[in-house]
């Protein structure tokens, strides 16, 4: 899955799309209600990609996660974030059976449902099949597009030098000899 420009922003609910970066700040797109505002340098930005589960044998990224929950649930979605916290844990275990109990708590379990709800709502879950086809098709419309070709420069217009007078042309050759003269 690929998570990469998704952001979460702490003390606000919800998952942004970054749009455009800024000198101090960048402006990001809820994902659910499609609102654009500025996210800046003071709030604590964790970027989607860079977010992993506990696991006994190591961390686990959460778009391997998300890839799972997909899979096991046929790309619909996963029960309510709002259920009661067994079933949460349960829903997870079969997914992550080897998650560490101890580093992740009920509210991980719940953010990951319903980041993973939000996520397939908003459309950005697709399956690794989708996104190998992405790219494909990509190209062929890269290939099949006229290349736009950039508005050609005017040729710089050649000016012609100044007509010298006899009397402009003796003047530096005057200089010069009285500066060789003075020398001597």
């Amino acid at each position: 899955m690929d998570l990469s420009g998704i952001i979460s922003i702490s003390g606000r609910p919800g998952l942004y799309r970054v749009i455009a970066q800024g000198k101090n700040s960048i402006i990001v797109e809820s994902l659910t209600e499609k609102k654009r505002f500025p996210a800046y340098t003071s709030d604590r930005i964790s970027a989607l990609d860079d977010i992993s589960i506990y696991t006994y044998e190591g961390d686990t990224p959460i778009g391997e996660i998300f890839a799972k929950i997909y899979d096991k649930q046929d790309g619909k979605a996963a029960p309510s974030h709002k259920e009661d916290a067994t079933v949460l844990q349960e829903f997870i275990l079969e997914i992550i059976p080897d998650y560490d109990e101890d580093r992740v708590y009920p509210s991980d379990i719940k953010k990951l449902i319903q980041w993973y709800n939000m996520l397939l709502k908003s459309g950005d879950l697709k399956p690794a099949e989708e996104e190998k086809k992405k790219p494909a098709a990509n190209k062929n419309k890269a290939e099949d597009s006229p290349k736009e070709e950039k508005p050609k420069k005017a040729a710089a217009k050649k000016v012609a030098p100044k007509k010298t007078t006899e009397a402009a042309k003796k003047k530096p050759a005057a200089k010069k000899t009285a500066a060789k003269s003075a020398k001597k």
